[in-house]
């Protein structure tokens, strides 16, 4: 017998860290897009991610990852290609193939030279095989040289956000990564004004002030 009526569509579900910058720019991508979503807490801390039944999810043991019915994407930047082609609207990348390589490279440059110098794992070995200066200074050396790049390549591009008055792909990497820079790592922004810009534009839009880790549901009540 047919079914009469419409299925009920199965709600988007997050794995997520409330501190992952990674799973902090999926957020935004889904505030953006307006997709309601389940929240389903990883920690990291307590070793969530060694879970079995979270490695049936992601073999990589990391978050973020989306399930939507029976796809499971397990990569942050796979993900908002994923919604951004599922729900073109507002769409993340600009027309212009100029601007949009542009946001390619900061996504980039967040994504493989900056994020993962500071994950917890690797800040967690140098700390236990060297010490906690030495983490400090690793992580502290990472950023400034992503930020120093970064602000090179947006400051003839950027407008009231990364590349123009528009959110795209690159104001999802730089709003967690520098705000991580700023509450987490003390990291000083007066030598990239470009990017301090930015930051206080994205801190002015409710779905990126809604993304943030303080926010999350998994966030300790006293950080």
């Amino acid at each position: 017998m047919a079914n009469s009526g419409a299925e009920k569509k199965e709600k988007l579900k997050l794995y997520s860290y409330w501190r992952s910058s990674c799973a902090h720019r999926v957020r935004i991508a889904l505030a953006l897009k307006g997709l309601d979503y389940e929240y389903i807490p990883v920690n990291l801390l307590k070793g969530d991610q060694f879970d079995p039944d979270f490695k049936k999810i992601n073999p990589m043991g990391t978050v973020p990852a989306l399930v939507d019915g029976e796809i499971v994407i397990s990569d942050s930047f796979a993900i908002i290609l994923y919604l951004d082609e599922k729900y073109p609207e507002p769409p993340l990348l600009p027309r212009d193939l100029h601007k949009r390589a542009v946001n390619y490279q900061a996504a980039s440059i967040v994504f493989s030279g900056i994020q993962p110098h500071q994950n917890l794992a690797v800040i967690r070995y140098i700390e236990e095989k060297i010490n906690a200066e030495a983490k400090t200074a690793w992580v502290k050396d990472a950023i400034t040289k992503g930020f120093t790049a970064l602000e090179k390549l947006l400051v003839s591009s950027a407008g009231k956000y990364a590349t123009g008055d528009e959110v795209y792909l690159a104001d999802l990497f730089l709003a967690p990564q520098i705000h991580g820079a700023v509450n987490r790592f003390q990291i000083n922004m007066e030598p990239y004004p470009t990017l301090a810009k930015c930051y206080e534009s994205y801190n002015e839009l409710p779905v990126f002030q809604n993304a943030v880790p303080e926010k999350q549901p998994d966030a300790p009540s006293t950080i």
